[in-house]
């Protein structure tokens, strides 16, 4: 189901399409249909052709280079690149710490940092994890240590995302430890190439590597890469996670996923007949629909909102916990429906299956496990509910 878009919008819509189509590169998009990976060089290529057109940043204010969108517009954008199978942006730079600085940082930090985000210069990643602080992340026991001019770091992080490509980290650390746990935390950047951090891979259930631990032992930032106020972190921590859930929701992935489901069921055959015409399995996919259309309005009002507010709200914990529920909930259909060929084979072993193309290998198994972590990341699904409970119920 489509909104019921202006005539203005649909022109938007036309020329988002006919761009796409024009300077989407077909190896990028191949690998992005058929669920391979998209490694560092693809999506330096793909940031390097939107921040040319000045598509890159929907999000940002035009002052710092953004476009100027309406929310209705970033939703159009969002959903064409997710049908023309575009890679999602890498979020950390574009969607966290960029809104961060132009709330919280200094002239002189938007002025070095943002054109480096943009440019595609700097690839941020994100310290916030220890193994003790996850969802209670306010327990978090890195320490930064004034020493005149630097702050010297200890500790750890983990479930870094994608710190092996990052040449940045934005991290949260403990610089008052008598301070109530919320209130002694800093907000400070780091160089990843200042001596004494050493960044370790983790292997992932279906055997990828998408995140790490990173270890901090004595290390050296100046006293300026602090973002705000000493001791007042926290409110920069949720500040940014309020964004960062906003992406979480990935309408126009669940979008995208919700039509390659219905095509495996008009394709898949059981009992003699396609899965599409099974009345249970048919009303899961109905569900999965009317869950995926609510949501969709809901992801327009919150956009809507922030923009009026200057940021999300703390609603935006409803976008996080339904739109994971429903993208896992979609790659179980499909899991289900694919049956023994859901196994986690490789592309090129499916290619020659008579009944499943590659686009159908996006599915497997090995990509369903992957994607039970976004119950997690971000704030696990109960933690979202409890602050609901708190923020927006009073309760």
């Amino acid at each position: 189901m489509d909104l019921n878009y202006s005539p203005s919008e649909l022109a938007f819509q036309a020329e988002v399409r006919g761009f796409l189509a024009d300077n989407l590169p077909r190896d990028i998009s191949d690998a992005v249909r058929h669920g391979d990976e998209v490694g560092k060089e693809m999506s330096e290529r793909w940031h390097a052709i939107l921040s040319a057109k000045g598509w890159l940043a929907a999000t940002w204010p035009v002052e710092f280079g953004g476009p100027g969108w309406t929310p209705v517009e970033k939703h159009i954008f969002e959903e064409e690149c997710c049908r023309a199978y575009a890679p999602r942006i890498v979020p950390f730079g574009l969607n966290m710490l960029g809104p961060v600085l132009q709330k919280f940082g200094t002239k002189e930090q938007q002025d070095s940092i943002l054109p480096r985000i943009l440019s595609g210069e700097d690839w941020w990643c994100q310290g916030y994890s220890e193994p003790g602080a996850g969802s209670d992340l306010a327990s978090l026991k890195t320490r930064a240590v004034r020493d005149g001019d630097h702050w010297v770091i200890n500790g750890q992080k983990t479930w870094t995302t994608l710190g092996q490509h990052a040449n940045k980290i934005f991290c949260l650390c403990r610089t008052n430890p008598e301070a109530k746990q919320q209130e002694g935390i800093s907000f400070i950047l780091v160089d990843l190439d200042t001596p004494g951090i050493e960044m370790r891979p983790i292997r992932l259930i279906e055997g990828g590597h998408e995140v790490n631990e990173v270890f901090f032992t004595d290390v050296r930032v100046p006293y300026g890469n602090l973002v705000g106020e000493v001791d007042k972190g926290w409110t920069i921590a949720k500040y940014l996670l309020s964004h960062e859930r906003t992406g979480i929701a990935g309408v126009g992935f669940s979008m995208q996923s919700l039509e390659e489901v219905k095509a495996l069921a008009r394709k898949v055959r059981r009992n003699g007949r396609p899965l599409a015409e099974d009345p249970l399995f048919a009303a899961r996919i109905a569900r999965a629909e009317i869950d995926l259309e609510a949501m969709k309005i809901t992801n327009l009002r919150m956009l809507f909102k922030a923009q009026e507010q200057g940021a999300p709200g703390p609603e935006t914990s409803i976008l996080k916990i339904k739109g994971t529920v429903i993208h896992q909930e979609l790659k179980d259909i499909a899991r289900r429906a694919l049956g023994p060929m859901a196994a986690p084979f490789p592309g090129h072993v499916t290619e020659g299956n008579i009944m499943f193309g590659p686009s159908d290998t996006e599915m497997n198994a090995a990509k369903y496990f992957n994607n039970r972590k976004t119950s997690i990341f971000g704030g696990s699904n109960e933690i979202q509910r409890n602050i609901l409970t708190k923020a927006a119920l009073d309760l």
